[in-house]
Order: structure tokens, then sequence, then C-alpha cells
């Protein structure tokens, strides 16, 4: 049975009033993010799997194309992107010894698996190792691939990654993390040309985007407003 004094409610921290975590003061959540503070706490440990819904815009479509699925890292060196609707493709990213050296293998049910050398995808490159970079909390191998620029506070920031390669930066102008806390929520791929952006959701703003689409509201998940953590 519960007893009484359970039933009342805790008071109402300055804190908790304004969102912030338990344990967490409102002048540490004010605290200006950077880089050293937020890549260590996005570190995950191999094998690790993340949920994420995928929209994409162009100018060739009615609608933005939405997908959703997951992402697995089952070791350091692989990447697997799983899309299991509105079809389903399974992208298999393995990298060698040396940076540009290993593997994509794209597999979709029914038909022969594609395969090619990530020679031929620097974009591909780049984005198997700033997953990985960002689930080992490695930011020297980000800083190999992208210039960063942090911006917000602990409580809700963002990470812009300008590409160095100059084959990446002539398709994409900058990937933008956005997060909050110690949750990376959102990918945002700027393309160098145009305003067709990709907006990746993971993680709980994925499994809180189902049913959302307009475009506003998903950029409001990205950010952290609208759904519990």
């Amino acid at each position: 049975m519960l007893g009484a004094g359970s039933l009342r409610a805790a008071p109402v921290t300055e804190a908790a009033a304004q969102g912030v975590p338990a344990g967490a003061s409102v002048a540490e959540a004010a605290v200006a993010a950077d880089p050293d503070w937020i890549l260590p706490r996005l570190a995950q440990p191999v094998p690790a799997r993340t949920d994420f819904v995928e929209v994409r815009g162009s100018a060739l479509l009615k609608a933005p194309l939405r997908l959703s699925g997951e992402y697995r890292r089952p070791d350091a060196t692989t990447l697997v992107r799983e899309v299991r609707a509105p079809y389903a493709e399974t992208t298999t990213i393995r990298t060698g010894a040396k940076p540009g050296q290993g593997e994509v293998a794209i597999v979709r049910p029914g038909k022969p698996p594609k395969r090619f050398s990530l020679a031929r995808a620097p974009e591909l490159v780049a984005l198997q190792a700033s997953f990985g970079a960002l689930l080992g909390g490695d930011r020297a191998l980000l800083e190999q691939h992208y210039r960063l620029v942090a911006e917000g506070t602990r409580r809700q920031w963002t990470v812009s990654l300008i590409p160095k390669d100059a084959s990446l930066a002539a398709r994409v102008r900058e990937i933008v993390l956005l997060g909050r806390d110690d949750e990376l929520r959102c990918i945002e791929t700027r393309p160098a040309r145009g305003n067709e952006q990709q907006r990746t959701l993971l993680a709980s703003a994925a499994r809180a985007a189902a049913g959302v689409a307009d475009a506003s509201q998903l950029a409001a998940l990205c950010r952290g407003h609208g759904a519990a953590r």
C-alpha cells in the first residue's frame, strides 16, 4: 500500500520549472556548450543502434520524401543504415585501415546486392567517420573531416560540421547536429547549392515524429520541443 506521504507532490524547483534535468542547476544548463563537453556525452560503446526518421526535400517531388528505419554500428568500422519504410533497403559501410579504403553494400529484397569502393563515395566516408566519431566521442577523428563550430548552451546546443574535403564540400555546405543535454536529436544536412535540406531525427525525436508531417513541428522536435525524453 502507498503511504499517505507518497501522495504529496514534490516542490517545484526553479530548475524543474525551466525543464532542466534532475541534478543539473539552472546555472549549469546555461553554460555555453563546446565540442569537448558535447562529444563525450554522445559516446556509445559498440554495438549501438538508434531509430531514425529522415525527411528529404526535392524540387522533383510534390512532397518531401520520408524514410524511417534504424542505424546500427555493430563494430568500430561498420555502419549499417536499414530503411524499413516506405521501402526496404540496407546500406552497409565498412571502412578499411586507411581513409577512403573500404566497401559499400546496398541490398534490396529481390535484387542482387550492389557493391562499390568507398573511394567512389567521399560523402559516405564522411558519414561513417562522423557517426563513428560521434558514437566514439572522438573529436580528433571528426576534425580530420570537418571544422567544428558549437553554439548554444549545455541545455540546448548545435554543432556545425563544415567539410574540409573539397569533393564533399562541393555537395554539402554543412552538417548540423542538434541536441539537448546529452542527447543527439537531429542531424540536418545542408547542400552547397539550393535549399533542399535533409533532416534526420534520431532516438526519442524519431519516435516522437510518428504521425508528424509538418516541417515546423519536425524542426521543433529536433530542437527538443514538444517531446519528452
